[in-house]
């Protein structure tokens, strides 16, 4: 999913020039680097370790490469090697009308940054983007996909413009229940969704830390909820900024398509292990998607090189 090009984006686009980005990994807690360099036509979006031996490191943003959906999503390649926390900056990159990149990390995940897209949308539009000679492929949704898991469901219908609502229910007196529903045009992304934050609550902190996970979360890079108060300082960006993340979120597992939706989306309680299956789901009934240009939107295009790629799995953490 992603917000519909303008009419002078019907071809692919690449940033102008690499960016870098140093910051700390949201669970392991360790300093990352990492720049994202312009990519060639039709290259899509990748990463490469450069922790590790040049012929390993590689590994395809992909919805087939998805190895891991606890608290973030994770991406991995056939050497069992993954890098984890991918979903911010896959929407940052989608939003912004980026179809080719190579991210080049120096470690197993991707820097939280501020917990938000921001950081990453705003060096996207300052460095620029340059058309390429390719036209941009589309996944127009021809038939309606659904999952559920209890009282959870995400659904992809047609629609003509992209789209997007969202409900959360935490049943809290912070977060309580919040819904919205955007239509993902004329910069609504940079507006309304890239600054929205990632967020916690503070009794669950410790179990978390536990297992492993989130040793990197500071009031830096989430919101966190301490009861019935928020524990920032600056309080929110948004006054529903929790279900403008999960939405962020949802955006940046969406874009593991390996182009844009055109379709619309629409969840209650999603997560990213509902979203994967959405789009296995997807893209195992062939009748419910084509693979469209902007240049020939009439026409059956080949479907994008990365829907057809092996599956990776067990990767390592």
């Amino acid at each position: 999913m992603s917000q519909m090009p303008p009419s002078e984006q019907i071809h692919q686009q690449t940033l102008r020039h690499p960016v870098a980005f140093v910051g700390v990994g949201l669970h392991g807690g360790r300093k990352v680097s990492m720049v994202v360099h312009p990519a060639g036509a039709n290259a899509g979006i990748a990463f490469l370790r450069k922790d590790l031996p040049a012929a390993e490191g590689l590994i395809a943003a992909c919805w087939r490469n998805v190895v891991d959906t606890e608290m973030s999503t994770a991406i991995g390649n056939d050497h069992g090697h993954a890098i984890d926390t991918v979903e911010h900056l896959m929407a940052a990159l989608r939003g912004c009308g980026v179809d080719n990149a190579l991210i080049e990390v120096d470690g197993p995940e991707v820097p939280i940054m501020d917990g938000s897209a921001e950081p990453f949308a705003a060096m996207f539009e300052r460095v620029g983007l340059r058309s390429q000679a390719a036209p941009r492929k589309l996944i127009r949704i021809q038939r309606p996909v659904e999952v559920r898991d209890g009282d959870r469901y995400a659904i992809l219908t047609p629609a003509g413009t992209p789209g997007i609502r969202v409900e959360i229910d935490y049943g809290d007196a912070v977060v309580g229940s919040q819904a919205l529903s955007l239509e993902l045009v004329d910069g609504v992304f940079r507006r309304q969704l890239a600054r929205a934050r990632t967020f916690g609550f503070l009794h669950q902190l410790e179990a978390l830390k536990q297992r492993g996970l989130i040793k990197g979360g500071s009031l830096r890079n989430a919101v966190l909820i301490d009861g019935e108060r928020i524990a920032n300082a600056c309080g929110l960006r948004y006054r529903d900024e929790f279900v403008r993340h999960k939405i962020l979120d949802c955006l940046g597992d969406l874009a593991l398509a390996g182009a844009p939706i055109l379709g619309h989306y629409q969840a209650r309680k999603p997560g990213h292990a509902l979203n994967n299956r959405l789009v296995r789901k997807l893209f195992e009934r062939r009748d419910a998607w084509s693979c469209i240009t902007m240049e020939t939107p009439k026409e059956l295009a080949q479907p994008a090189p990365c829907l057809n790629e092996t599956p990776r799995r067990q990767a390592s953490r």
